[in-house]
């Protein structure tokens, strides 16, 4: 994937209206958009068009570079790849690793992870752990 297209497509038609948009956020006012410090989100160009959207972000300046345990995203996919491979063992041996059956496990996990809400209210709470853990640690290894 292109940065432009990233920018373009990615940020401009999918996550700043999705940010915007009070059926998806708490107070629309209030959310801080958080990247991993992949490249194109460390882009200038993605930068300055976060700031012209005014969406409110971690810059490049604030932002731990890789850091997966400030980003309760990263917990989110671990847990989805656990579910999944949970699911994948249960299947008979002929059928474990097709296609169909992954992408059907991982529809079946997504599905139930769409309605957990108190899952992600509790990654989202354990932010100001994961500050006091990563102040404590100068900036070295976490437990989150």
């Amino acid at each position: 994937m292109g940065w432009d297209y990233f920018r373009e497509t990615v940020l401009q038609h999918h996550i700043i209206p999705f940010l915007r948009n009070p059926m998806n956020v708490l107070h629309v006012h209030e959310v801080v958009f958080l990247h991993d410090k992949a490249p194109c989100m460390k882009a200038n160009a993605t930068q300055h068009l976060l700031e012209d959207e005014d969406i409110d972000f971690w810059g490049n300046s604030i932002w731990p570079g890789n850091s997966p345990d400030m980003n309760p995203a990263e917990n989110i996919g671990a847990i989805i790849k656990d579910r999944v491979e949970e699911l994948m063992a249960t299947e008979n041996r002929q059928n474990r690793y097709s296609y169909d059956v992954l992408k059907t496990n991982l529809e079946n996990v997504l599905e139930n992870l769409e309605d957990d809400t108190d899952l992600f209210i509790d990654l989202l709470c354990s932010m100001r752990k994961r500050f006091d853990a990563l102040r404590a640690a100068r900036g070295g290894h976490t437990s989150f």
